[in-house]
C-alpha cells in the first residue's frame, strides 16, 4: 500500500502511520494506492477513512459490473480495464476507488491468476509519473481520478483498435471464397466479436456511471463536474466505435454463413437431383435381380428394351429438374 501526499510540488511518499495527520493537513491532498487488497488495507479504510461496509466489500470482492456509491463527503466507483487474454478472452482488470474532498483512494484487483499483477497498475503508474516530473498538477482528488478515467478510456479505445486491425484481413478470407474448411474460420469470428461486445459493454457500463454522477452534484464538487461529464463522453464515444466495429464484423460473418448457407442448398440440390435420376435404374435393377425372375441364358432384345426403358426414364427427370432450375 503506497501512501502519497499531492501538491502543486509533486507526489511525496509517507509512511501509512502519517495518514492521519495528512488528511488534516492543508495545501494538498492524499492518494492511497493499495496494489492488493489485504487486512492492513482494509484496517486503514474502516479505522482511518471510516468507509462505508459496502464500500469495504465491494473492494475486497470481485465486481463484474461497473457501480457507483453516493455518500456525504465522497463517493466510490468501480471501472475496468480490458486486457486481451488466449483465445478471445477478455479479462477484466478492477479499479476501485474512492474520491472524496481531500483524499483519493485506488484499490486494484482482485486478478485472476494468470495475468501479472503490473497489468493492472499502469493506468495509475502513468498518472504517477506525470504528476513527478510536473507535467500534470492535480488541483483535486477527482482530477486525478479523472485521469485515470481517461487513461482507463484510452485502454479500451487500444483494445478495440487492436480488434479491428483483424477485420479486413477476415474479410478478405470470406470474399475469397474458399469453404473447404469453415470452422476456423468462423471460431476466429465468432473470438473477434466477443472481444468487442466485451468492450463495448465495458465502456457502456462505465460511461452510463459517469452518467449518473453528472446527474448528482453533491457527489462532485463544482469544479470536478467537467471532469465527470468528459468522463461520460469518453466512454460514450468508445461505446460507440465499438458498435461500428460490430456491426462491420457482424456484416462479414452474416455474408460468410449466407455463403456457406448457398454453396449447401446447391449442393442438396444437386444430391437430389442425382437421386431422382437414378431412381428409376435402381427401381428396374431391384426388379430383374429379385429371385421371382429367373432366365437360363442372357435375353438381349429384353436386356436393351430395359436398358432403353432406364435411360428415357432418367432422360425425363433429367429433363424434368432442368426446367425447374435445379441445375
Amino acid at each position: 500500500m503506497e501512501v502519497r501526499f499531492v501538491t502543486s510540488s509533486g507526489a511525496q511518499e509517507h509512511d501509512v502511520r502519517d495518514l492521519p495527520a495528512l488528511l488534516g493537513r492543508g495545501g494538498g491532498f492524499v492518494w492511497v494506492d493499495v496494489a492488493a487488497w489485504d487486512d492492513e488495507a482494509e484496517a486503514v479504510l474502516v479505522e482511518v477513512f471510516h468507509l462505508h461496509p459496502l464500500v469495504i466489500e465491494a473492494c475486497r470482492r470481485r465486481n463484474h459490473v461497473p457501480t457507483v456509491h453516493g455518500y456525504e463527503d465522497h463517493f466510490f466507483v468501480t471501472l475496468h480495464t480490458p486486457l486481451a487474454g488466449q483465445a478471445g478472452h477478455v479479462h477484466l482488470l478492477e479499479l476501485d476507488q474512492v474520491v472524496g474532498r481531500s483524499f483519493l483512494v485506488t484499490v486494484h484487483g482482485p486478478l485472476n491468476p494468470v495475468v501479472d499483477p503490473a497489468e493492472a497498475l499502469v493506468e495509475t503508474e502513468a498518472v504517477l509519473r506525470r504528476i513527478r516530473v510536473g507535467r500534470f498538477v492535480p488541483r483535486s482528488p477527482g482530477e486525478v481520478s479523472y485521469a485515470i478515467g481517461s487513461a482507463i478510456a484510452r485502454r479500451q479505445r487500444g483494445l478495440i483498435g487492436a480488434v479491428a486491425e483483424k477485420i479486413p484481413q477476415l474479410e478478405q478470407q470470406v470474399m475469397a471464397g474458399d469453404f473447404r474448411q469453415p470452422e476456423p474460420l468462423l471460431e476466429e469470428m465468432f473470438l473477434i466479436r466477443h472481444e468487442l461486445l466485451t468492450v463495448r459493454t465495458m465502456a457502456a457500463q462505465s460511461g452510463d456511471v459517469y452518467a449518473r454522477i453528472s446527474t448528482l452534484e453533491r457527489l462532485a464538487s463544482e469544479q470536478d463536474q467537467p471532469f465527470v461529464r468528459d468522463l461520460a463522453d469518453q466512454f460514450d464515444r468508445v461505446r460507440s466505435i465499438g458498435d461500428g466495429e460490430s456491426q462491420f464484423l457482424f456484416g462479414v460473418i452474416e455474408l460468410y454463413q449466407t455463403r456457406v448457407s448457398t454453396k449447401m442448398t446447391v449442393a442438396m440440390e444437386r444430391l437430389a437431383v442425382i437421386a431422382a435420376i437414378t431412381l428409376p435404374i435402381t427401381a428396374l435393377a431391384s426388379i430383374y435381380g429379385m429371385n421371382v425372375i429367373v432366365n437360363e441364358r442372357t435375353h438381349w432384345a429384353q436386356l436393351a428394351i430395359v436398358v432403353l426403358v432406364m435411360v428415357t426414364m432418367s432422360t425425363l427427370l433429367l429433363r424434368w429438374a432442368r426446367r425447374q432450375g435445379w441445375w
